[in-house]
């Protein structure tokens, strides 16, 4: 998807996170999340939206830790977090172009994986402020278009766990299939490798798979980032990839 694009949903996003955070209240808990109430997704977000805008607004070319969280509560905490999110959204669309600075995972520059990567944790933890107000993963995976769906999952996919710290692991190589059914071409379709090393991902549907996920792009979104059940999805074959990677692909924010 195109950076500026990216930055106009993480603008929405993060405007929906924060209504839906206020209607459900700081003490409502977070199904999707579990152990979490929606003043520590409002901490965790707001943190991780600080941290980016540090390496993007100075050229920070090294990684660094972010700050601790703040022991904020209350219209003062989402009025903190509203602050962050509007100055990081100011910040990208103000970066230049050619901007250097340090990135984490692949990506045609710096500026377009800030954009990226902030787009997708906003969404996804818009989903989780949503749920605490009662409603379902799955109610809200029809507010994600298609389009911006498909470059989640390849960004999980071929972004987190090609990396060295992808706990995703299988004693006994075996291949998972993801595709989308409303995507039915080469763009809509990887195919994961497990092994004892880090998963190998190919935007293909060569060759045979023990087990083949499917569903709408929002939904297999979702599910791969652990916020919809896997049987809200048609999953075919040997369902033990499926929940190796339920179990196992939880990223972690440090």
């Amino acid at each position: 998807m195109e950076t500026e694009k990216l930055i106009e949903v993480l603008r929405a996003e993060g405007s929906l996170l924060a209504d839906a955070a206020e209607r459900a209240g700081t003490d409502a808990e977070v199904p999707t999340c579990p152990g979490w109430r929606v003043r520590d997704l409002l901490r965790h977000t707001g943190t991780v939206h600080r941290w980016a805008t540090a390496f993007v607004a100075q050229g920070l070319t090294r990684p660094r830790r972010p700050d601790p969280e703040p022991e904020l509560d209350g219209a003062a905490l989402l009025e903190w977090f509203r602050d962050g999110h509007r100055t990081l959204v100011d910040t990208l669309l103000a970066a230049p172009d050619d901007l250097e600075c340090w990135a984490f995972l692949p990506a045609p520059s710096p500026l377009a994986f800030w954009a990226r990567r902030e787009a997708h944790e906003t969404a996804v933890h818009r989903v989780d402020a949503e749920a605490a107000l009662g409603g379902t993963a799955g109610g809200m995976a029809t507010d994600i278009a298609t389009g911006f769906a498909l470059d989640g999952i390849d960004e999980l996919l071929s972004g987190f766990h090609a990396h060295e710290r992808s706990r995703v692991r299988s004693a006994t190589p075996c291949t998972l299939r993801v595709r989308t059914t409303d995507r039915a071409d080469a763009a809509g379709v990887w195919t994961v490798r497990l092994s004892d090393g880090p998963p190998r991902t190919e935007r293909t549907d060569a060759g045979p798979a023990d087990c083949e996920i499917s569903g709408p792009a929002a939904d297999v979104y979702l599910a791969l980032w652990n916020r919809l059940p896997y049987e809200d999805l048609d999953v075919n074959g040997d369902a033990g990839p499926a929940r190796l990677w339920r179990h196992t692909s939880a990223v972690v924010f440090r």
